[in-house]
């Protein structure tokens, strides 16, 4: 073979490997903050999570060393939790639309004022149910890492028990709210 064909064969692969490269690219965004040492929660961070154990609301809050042991684990802890109802409001917001659009067509008779009222009302009850499940301290910088969860399941069975909401949102929630979590936890 002579260098002319080598180098023909070399642009075609190259051209070949751009446009495949394109035509396949997709958004990558990296959730692995890379400390070293911590465990994968706190790489992972806040994130909807659809494992073994359930279909979960993970909020990770943190906080530098503030001289105060406690304030610093109170803190990690709050911004935990502020975590988890920022991505559980997310998720609510998410079932409401469903809603809507699915009684649309049927007819509930129930006003957006009331389906948000309810739904504001739901939500304060169930981040009540958020709890901490881990803390981690970085020995290198000191801050606290504090890991949140709410667990669909909890969340399910404290709608089916709250007296003052719409039967047909509670059955609604009930039948739809794990279809609703996973599309949200692939990002679909």
């Amino acid at each position: 073979m002579n260098t002319s064909t080598i180098n023909i064969k070399n642009l075609l692969l190259i051209g070949l490997s751009i446009l495949l490269g394109a035509c396949a690219s997709k958004t990558m965004v990296e959730s692995d903050l890379d400390i070293k040492g911590a465990p994968d929660w706190v790489n992972k961070g806040t994130q909807f999570l659809n494992d073994r154990g359930g279909r979960l609301f993970h909020g990770v809050g943190e906080a530098p060393a503030v001289g105060s042991r406690s304030l610093q684990k109170s803190t990690a802890d709050n911004r935990a939790r502020t975590e988890v109802a920022r991505i559980f409001s997310s998720f609510m917001d998410a079932v409401t639309s469903d809603y809507t659009a699915a009684s649309s067509s049927g007819g509930s008779g129930m006003s957006e004022q009331a389906l948000s009222q309810q739904i504001k009302s739901s939500t304060k009850v169930n981040l009540a149910g958020v709890k901490i499940i881990a803390r981690w301290k970085d020995k290198k910088t000191k801050i606290i890492y504090s890991l949140a969860e709410l667990d669909l399941d909890k969340v399910k069975k404290t709608v089916n028990t709250t007296n003052n909401m719409n039967a047909d949102l509670k059955r609604y929630i009930s039948s739809n709210s794990a279809n609703i979590f996973d599309k949200m936890s692939t990002g679909e």
